[in-house]
Parts: C-alpha cells; structure tokens; sequence
C-alpha cells in the first residue's frame, strides 16, 4: 500500500460533506408536511372531509405563510447562527408533524398546523442556505445548492412511499408519526455553529434588499408560480388528453427525475462559470416557457418534450439563484436569500390559485400558454436584474 492511500483526506472536506449533508437533511426534514399531506390527501380527505380544490387551498397557505416568515427568518440566522436556526427549523416540523397526527380532526385545524409548520420551511431552507456559503468552498458551492434543492422531490419520494407502508396498513396518523421520527434523526446531521465575530458585524451592511434582488424575487414569483403548475396539472392535463392515470402518473415521474438530474446538473456547471449566473437562470427559463408551450399542442411527442424542457430547464433553476445570490452577497447569505426565496414562496402560493381557475374555465391549453408567458416574463426580469448584479471584489 502507498503513501498516498494512507494519507487522509483533506481536512477541509470533511466540514464540506458535513455542511452539505446537513442541508440536504434539514431541507428534506423542514418541507416533510406539506408534501406528506400531499402524499396522503386521498386518505386524509376522506377522514377530514375534504376535497382536491381544499388540499390546493392548505398548500397554498403553506407557502403564503412560508413567504411571510421568509425574511424574519433570515433576520434569525445572521444573528443567532444557521445550526441555531435550522435545529429549531426541524424540531418545528416534527412538532407540527405530531401535532398532525395526534390533533387534526377537521380540515381547519389541519390548514392551522400546515401553517405552523411553514415557519419551519422557512428556517430551514434559510438556514440551509447560509450553512452551504459559510462551511463549502466557494468553489463547491454551486454543486451544493443543486444538491440541497434536488432534496425538495426526494421528499416527494418519501411521501409516496409512506401510503403503501404506513398509511394504508396502520393509518395516515401513523405515517406522520413516522415522518416526526424522520425529521428528528435530521437534528445530529447539522454542522456546528459557525464562529465569525467579523461576519456579524459586517452582516447588516451587506445582506440589505437591493432594487435588484427584489426583481430577482419578483422574477422567483412569476417563475416558480408556471412552474409550480407542472406538478400540480401535469397528470390531470396529461389524463384529458387520454392517457390513462397510470402513464399519466410515469409522465410526472419522469418529471421529478428530469429535475432531480437538472437541478445537480446546473449546480456542477455553474462552479465552472465565475459570474453570469443570473443571466444564465434567465437563458434557462426562456427554454422551459417553451416546454409549457408545448404542453398546450395536443400529441405525445410535445407532451414529453414539454415535460422534460418544463421541468428540466424550467424547474432546475431554484438552487442555481440561491448560489448566485450567495455570490453576491456572502457576508449575509441568508438575509439576503430571504427576499429572493420569499418570491418563490409566494409563486408557489399564487400560481395554484390564478392558474388552477383558469384551467377550470378556459381550459389547459390556456393555462398552459399562460404559464409560459409567465415565465418568459420571468426570464425579462432576470436579465434585467443580472445588468445591476456584479460579483464582489474579492477584497471587499
């Protein structure tokens, strides 16, 4: 055996893995409500007495209030620390999610404790956020946010999984004591406090909103509002074309995995580019208007090419703005991120209830051309923002 496979691995790795292995856990641990309600709303709905227009209203809610609490919770980890924030993030959730199976006996107290459990959406993400820019080298770190967000479908995964095997053998209530016990394991993946008295001191004046990084959040809203719809529609859309619920369901599929590759994807590549990455996100959304264009044309072929343009081009981009935005403002990374990611909040709250009632009335085509107007307006405001974003000096 040679020198070389003795030696250890560099130290500064191991705070690396640690940093991304506790933002991909937090992530995952703080989003488990909503999308477990999602997961289990045929099953809740019945015990609860709701329908699929009342599992749209609860999320919406959810991430009203996510975008609410989004900049207050940026306010909580400058100054009390991202490990601080995101164990509190994620004992939240799992408070909230036992709170879901030992409380919620109507739909209203449901929407209550989906709504108390965005709080801890917020912390977490925010949270998350700042541990990656504090503890990965800025050379790594646009990896890490493509991982860190491609964390967001893998709840999705987990959600599903919990209908064969818990909800539909011991009860839903079981499945979100069983996603508490899921959040908690989370708490002993978050990396140590970060201890920079300097940081602190120069967080104020680095992290303020910019005229820019409120466009880039009014883009976020515009953008992730049309893109949301995919996985919202998508399946309904892809049945009232013909397609039975089974390919419909692969077509989804297919979807979240396009995104899961795209979302790393655009993180390893933006590591390789040192500035342009807003411009670039808005290169990214011209396309995936396009793929939700041609969600609106009848055929199979336009179905799974606006699928995976939609999603891939159009849905990957989330990681890649909290990395440029990081970039931008590394002094205060979560303050600042709290304005962007407060846009895609609230398109995640408002695309459901414009988009939704005007598929009912005007039809999915419309919808769909819609959504992609939305997002090529989206794609407008980035650019426009790119042109009063530069990089910092690195002296600065």
């Amino acid at each position: 055996m040679t020198d070389t496979a003795l030696r250890p691995a560099p130290a500064t790795s191991r705070p690396t893995v640690r940093a991304s292995a506790g933002a991909v856990a937090t992530t995952i641990a703080c989003v488990l409500p909503v999308f477990l309600v999602g997961g289990l709303a045929v099953q809740m709905g019945h015990d609860l007495r709701f329908s699929p227009a009342g599992l749209g209203l609860a999320v919406s809610v959810y991430f009203g209030v996510s975008a609410l609490a989004s900049v207050p919770a940026g306010v909580l980890v400058e100054r009390y620390d991202a490990a601080r924030v995101a164990r509190a993030g994620i004992l939240l959730s799992a408070g909230s999610l036992l709170a879901v199976a030992g409380l919620a006996r109507s739909y209203p107290v449901l929407v209550g404790l989906l709504g108390l459990s965005a709080a801890a959406n917020a912390l977490g993400q925010l949270a998350s956020n700042a541990a990656l820019a504090r503890h990965v080298p800025a050379h790594r770190q646009g990896l890490s946010f493509g991982v860190k967000q491609a964390a967001i479908p893998i709840s999705t995964l987990l959600a599903g999984a919990a209908v064969p095997t818990i909800a539909l053998t011991a009860g839903w209530r079981w499945a979100f004591v069983a996603a508490a016990g899921i959040a908690l394991a989370a708490l002993p993946a978050v990396p140590e406090a970060a201890k920079d008295p300097a940081r602190r001191s120069t967080a104020g004046r680095s992290g303020g909103a910019t005229g820019a990084l409120v466009v880039v959040g009014v883009a976020a809203t515009l953008a992730a509002g049309a893109a949301n719809a995919l996985g919202t529609f998508v399946v309904d859309s892809s049945v009232g074309r013909g397609l039975s619920p089974a390919l419909a369901g692969l077509t989804l599929t297919l979807g979240s995995l396009v995104c899961v590759v795209a979302r790393v994807g655009a993180g390893w590549l933006a590591d390789r580019r040192e500035t342009g990455h807003i411009a670039l996100i808005a290169g990214m959304l011209v396309v995936g208007a396009v793929g939700l264009a041609l969600l609106a044309l009848a055929g199979a072929v336009s179905l799974v090419a606006g699928v995976v343009l939609g999603f891939g081009l159009g849905w990957a981009w989330p990681g890649l703005m909290n990395f440029a935005v990081v970039r931008l403002h590394p002094q205060a990374p979560a303050a600042a991120t709290s304005i962007t990611q407060t846009g895609v909040y609230a398109g995640g709250c408002l695309g459901p209830l414009t988009l939704g009632p005007l598929a009912s009335e005007l039809g999915y085509p419309t919808m769909w051309a819609s959504a992609a107007a939305a997002m090529l307006l989206a794609a407008a405001l980035m650019l426009l923002a790119s042109r009063h974003l530069s990089h910092p000096h690195p002296s600065r």
